[in-house]
């Protein structure tokens, strides 16, 4: 079975990418989604987890990337279904109808479920999400759970019945979080890497729900993984492409960069290419991709 890969970040728009990736802030007719499009063949989206976009967003998204082969997107669920765990018929249909676009167009990867560490393996949760992935059966559901109450047989056959993947997921390690073991229960696997910044992550929790400026928020998923975590990575999930057609790997350390120069070097070693298109900007970044460019633009 020959596998797919889509390899890519978890969003696109940040302003810390710039130069460590873009070139300059959006302005005139430079626009970073046809950057990146040009570099990576998938994103995940997570500003649909804090709102319901418009769908003249998503429409524009579709437009300026249609001149870059099979670029997809896969999208992360709103928070009112996996966090706050209060939603109605208008809160689905501001989902699916997105979800319809971007299928009609042939962009559409499938949608993440994702659920906090909070979220245990209890009768209660479980009858929860399995109601809820019915609801969104028809869009390619990918299931994110933590904690390590979901991390047993039970769990992965009931998923297999359902052929729904369950999200292997790198985080640091600490409490009762799900290892980073993938477990295979569908011809799709979606692997998703939050960073190893084990103290900034303690903090996060102990500070969840205080107000925090941008960067206090986002400094947990401040990591860049080393070569050899990479090559260890890299056999992980190469021990299980027998299995699988379609594989997703989405870097979320994202600060400073770092997410998009990880994603090159797994695109170098999980697609085996000796050499892999990647910006000028980012090579001066990060020195050690130049090993691996094709070339500087």
């Amino acid at each position: 079975m020959e596998t797919k890969f889509y390899i890519g970040t978890a969003g696109w728009s940040y302003k810390d990418w710039v130069p460590s990736f873009y070139p300059k802030a959006q302005s005139g007719g430079f626009d970073w989604l046809q950057f990146y499009s040009a570099y990576f063949n998938c994103v995940e989206v997570n500003s649909s987890f804090y709102a319901y976009l418009n769908p003249k967003i998503v429409k524009g998204w579709i437009n300026k990337i249609e001149d870059t082969g099979s670029f997809t997107f896969t999208l992360k669920l709103h928070q009112d279904f996996t966090h706050k765990r209060n939603y109605n018929s208008e809160n689905i249909k501001g989902v699916t109808y997105n979800l319809d676009l971007l299928h009609k167009a042939e962009r559409f990867g499938g949608l993440l479920l994702q659920f906090p560490y909070s979220f245990t393996s209890d009768s209660a949760n479980r009858d929860y999400l399995y109601k809820l992935i019915e609801i969104f059966r028809g869009y390619k559901p990918f299931v994110e759970v933590r904690h390590f109450s979901w991390f047993n047989n039970e769990i992965f056959s009931e998923f297999r019945k359902m052929d729904i993947p369950l999200c292997t997921i790198d985080q640091p390690k600490f409490g009762k979080v799900i290892p980073f073991e993938p477990v295979i229960t569908s011809s799709r696997a979606y692997f998703r890497f939050h960073g190893r910044n084990w103290t900034a992550w303690k903090d996060s929790v102990v500070n969840y729900g205080k107000e925090q400026t941008y960067d206090q928020q986002n400094e947990r998923y401040k990591y860049l993984y080393s070569p050899g975590e990479l090559v260890s990575i890299e056999q992980k999930i190469k021990s299980i492409l027998e299995k699988v057609k379609e594989l997703f790997v989405i870097m979320n350390n994202h600060p400073a960069g770092n997410a998009v120069a990880n994603a090159f070097e797994l695109i170098h070693l999980l697609e085996e290419k000796s050499r892999v298109k990647i910006p000028g900007t980012t090579v001066k970044s990060f020195e050690r991709l130049a090993q691996i460019a094709e070339g500087i633009d």
